[in-house]
């Protein structure tokens, strides 16, 4: 791995490939300026391999959850060989940081330049569609080949999840027909794909959405050889604590047994922020503290985005020895812009006595943290460090998910 270490004047504990820092790191001893993230590629690799050994079907990354090539090595080391991409960069990157991996391109809309450099430098066969206009763009783009699976993605409900996914993409109802049909004559292998949003709390959410797949399949009478159900597998939050994801794969496998399609037909999921949630976090500084408002040094154009954009709560935790004694506090943060928008509501719980020179460390900030950081206003950081302790919460570790105790040394 090829992480930065200069903020916090640390150096690996073993080869420069891969530095592993035993528990933490020494906030009181490094002072770092800037915001540090601190990664845990054990978390990832447990989700990895939670996946691939529990989903009754195969798991490809969703890559813009986090593009970070160690992380696409660590998560390929442990049984993810499938990457959902949806950009032309993010084909080029995965091609060469894993040369062996299987690209699927899934965004339903794509340049026509983007589908041919995919098909005919890096090998992609895999690609969806929600209208009659992209089928013909990726005939016209691949030379009308042969051997594509292409993947019709229908619109589904995003009513059971806590960011929806169902106006932008998704052919209709009245509309599938058609689309099925038209593909199912361009494809060697004919997919259905749809994404009921992101974070979703129930299992029914896939089943309903499964019950959608089995009448489109049964208006269009098409044989029918992938079944793919996306992502929005959610992970832990404060006030967001989800099923056992084991629930989750049991309503997917029952509802996919029950389909009318092909007797060697392949069921498929894209997993981005259950993979990546918890392999990293962030240690922020206290500026400023204005009454119940903390100015900390990283926000809304940095890793905070969703915590700036859509009001999502992340774990926090002082990072102070001793301890703080004084009881909790509901917190709101601003980041470091010039910017009003660089509010983060919360609230955040932090203990009442928190002042200017504190750290914070904000958990969960491995999907959509570093992936939305921006240079805006000149405030950005890259530095990190790899740590081995565990997450501030977890889906995988046979621990209580709110109350994972978090090293970090002072």
């Amino acid at each position: 791995m090829h992480q930065h270490h200069r903020a916090l004047g640390l150096a690996p504990q073993s080869t420069a490939d891969s530095p592993v820092l035993g528990g933490g790191i020494d906030i009181a001893k490094a002072l770092p300026v800037q915001p540090v993230t601190l990664v845990r590629p054990h978390a990832a690799a447990r989700a990895a391999r939670f996946f691939s050994e529990k989903f009754p079907g195969r798991s490809m990354y969703a890559v813009k959850a986090n593009p970070s090539p160690d992380l696409l090595r660590v998560l390929w080391d442990n049984g993810i060989t499938h990457y959902d991409v949806a950009s032309l960069a993010e084909v080029r990157l995965v091609a060469d940081t894993l040369p062996e991996a299987t690209l699927c391109f899934m965004h339903p809309v794509k340049a026509e330049e983007a589908i041919a450099e995919a098909y005919f430098t890096h090998g992609v066969r895999v690609f969806s569609l929600d209208s009659l206009d992209e089928l013909e763009k990726i005939q016209r783009a691949t030379r009308f080949a042969a051997d594509l699976t292409l993947c019709v993605r229908l619109r589904v409900s995003s009513e059971h999840s806590k960011l929806s996914l169902a106006s932008k993409f998704g052919v209709a109802s009245h509309e599938a027909k058609a689309l099925l049909f038209a593909t199912r004559q361009a494809a060697d292998s004919l997919g259905i794909c749809f994404h009921v949003g992101s974070q979703a709390m129930t299992p029914d959410a896939y089943a309903q959405a499964m019950e959608r797949v089995r009448a489109a399949i049964v208006e269009a009478a098409v044989t029918v050889d992938v079944i793919d159900v996306g992502g929005g597998f959610p992970s832990v939050y404060p006030d967001m604590e989800p099923p056992a994801l084991e629930r989750y794969f049991e309503v997917i496998g029952r509802a996919f047994e029950s389909l009318p399609i092909s007797y060697s037909a392949e069921l498929w999921a894209e997993p981005g922020r259950a993979l990546c949630a918890e392999y990293s976090s962030l240690v922020v500084r206290v500026e400023r503290r204005r009454g119940n408002e903390l100015y900390i040094n990283d926000g809304a154009y940095g890793a905070l985005f969703d915590a700036a954009h859509i009001g999502w709560r992340f774990p926090v935790k002082l990072l102070r020895e001793p301890e703080s004694t004084v009881r909790d506090h509901p917190f709101s943060f601003y980041g470091p812009t010039c910017d009003d928008l660089d509010h983060m509501a919360g609230p955040f719980l932090l203990p009442a006595d928190v002042k200017a020179g504190d750290y914070i460390e904000i958990g969960m900030l491995g999907a959509y943290g570093a992936a939305m950081r921006t240079r805006f206003n000149g405030f950005t950081s890259d530095e990190t460090v790899v740590v081995t302790d565990e997450p501030m919460a977890s889906l995988y570790a046979q621990v209580d998910p709110i109350t994972t105790s978090n090293v970090v040394k002072l």
